[in-house]
């Protein structure tokens, strides 16, 4: 049975086609890790280190962490760590800054606690309903003598986890159901976010109703996964998250882009000669110049349409066309649009008045919820077809 996880899963979420170059095609990302991802394994280790430092009864100083924080940092980071935000002025050396001092104020804030640690960034399997497995990996897990077991999570985020996302977090409420199977004397399961970069901590709560819910939702999602991989089909899902991903010279929604800041780098003239980049900017010059046309037109109209009242006529002539210009009654549909339909259905007019809706109709079509329906689903074909779409360019955004 293949082995799932909380990253896993959460790949094929955000995007199903990063998920296949990851974990089915087995392709490294082209850079080695953010900075962000970065900074935060080294804050792990640290913490690691000063939970195993009082497990052994070894002394534990806060400068000898902070030394320990800034000598794995050193020894660790490498050029090709990915800076997403360094057109915002913000260097490794800030990442590093800020990391050390979530160490410092975490162990200010949690030097003294009593709470029996039983394993850090623990490595173990459970079984989900299905037969599937799951992977349970706890930065902290504690308990103490009243049978409260803590599940504890560092987090280096720069936005604070809010109340609702703890509650509705799938993470460490999976981990709470291998606790509750592990360790039997368990009265509580309690789930900790360490929200490092604010001195907080968030906590939340599962009852086994909402953890049973949970395991269904995610043997639910692998599904989705499964038939994923058995119809080869992995669309991609573009989002902010795509700033962080290590694919883009793999991925076709930005291959061009990453070839234009190659031609950049070596010579403005090679980037203004890229044919695609050529085609898109008079493509936008064009439906610029379309858009402009089509506000003149509606201008037109109404001034042809005045002309024709001012007058008293239905035809206007030019030196070669003619404008029929024709008044008609045209209906409004009242604002309670559900309660007029289910009106019309009263009455038995609706259906000779209806149409299909192609959108709806492709939606259910693709999302598989026709499959049920065979006469209909057998009666649609499906052919490719192009659509050409134009927004503006991030880097291009960020420069005005």
């Amino acid at each position: 049975m293949p082995i799932y996880s909380h990253s896993k899963v959460s790949s094929f979420e955000n995007c199903p086609f990063q998920y296949k170059l990851h974990y089915i095609d087995k392709i490294e990302p082209e850079t080695s890790t953010t900075i962000e991802a970065f900074m935060g394994d080294i804050v792990h280790q640290t913490l690691e280190k000063m939970y195993k430092d009082k497990k052994f009864k070894k002394r534990v100083e806060k400068k000898i962490l902070i030394k320990f924080y800034r000598d794995l940092w050193e020894k660790e980071y490498t050029e090709d760590i990915l800076i997403v935000k360094k057109d915002e002025g913000l260097k490794a050396d800030n990442y590093r800054k800020m990391g050390e001092q979530f160490v410092s104020d975490y162990y200010n804030s949690h030097k003294d606690d009593d709470m029996t640690i039983l394993g850090l960034e623990t490595q173990d399997r459970m079984t989900l309903k299905d037969g599937n497995q799951w992977h349970v990996r706890i930065d902290k897990l504690g308990c103490d003598k009243k049978g409260n077991y803590y599940i504890c999570d560092y987090k280096t985020n720069a936005r604070i986890k809010m109340q609702e996302e703890a509650d509705s977090d799938r993470q460490l409420a999976m981990y709470s159901i291998w606790i509750k199977d592990k360790f039997k004397d368990a009265k509580r399961v309690i789930l900790k976010w360490h929200m490092l970069a604010f001195d907080k901590e968030v906590t939340s709560e599962r009852s086994p109703e909402e953890l049973e819910v949970l395991q269904d939702e995610v043997i639910s999602l692998i599904k989705d996964i499964e038939k994923s991989e058995k119809e080869n089909n992995f669309p991609r899902k573009q989002s902010a998250l795509c700033n962080y991903c290590g694919y883009k010279n793999s991925c076709p929604s930005f291959k061009h882009e990453t070839i234009l800041d190659e031609k950049a780098e070596k010579s403005i003239e090679k980037y203004k000669k890229d044919d695609g980049l050529k085609l898109v900017d008079s493509y936008a010059e064009l439906k610029t110049k379309l858009q402009e046309l089509e506000k003149q037109e509606e201008e037109f109209k109404s001034k042809l349409i005045e002309f024709s009242k001012q007058l008293g006529v239905d035809a206007v002539y030019g030196s070669n066309m003619v404008a029929k210009v024709k008044e008609f009654d045209k209906i409004i549909l009242p604002e309670e649009r559900e309660e007029f339909l289910a009106l019309m259905k009263e009455k038995g007019i609706y259906e000779e008045c209806s149409m299909i809706c192609y959108p709806k109709l492709q939606s259910k079509y693709f999302k598989g919820e026709l499959d049920n329906h065979k006469e209909i689903h057998g009666k649609i074909s499906k052919e490719k077809d192009w659509r050409i779409s134009l927004s503006k360019r991030k880097d291009v955004e960020d420069d005005d």
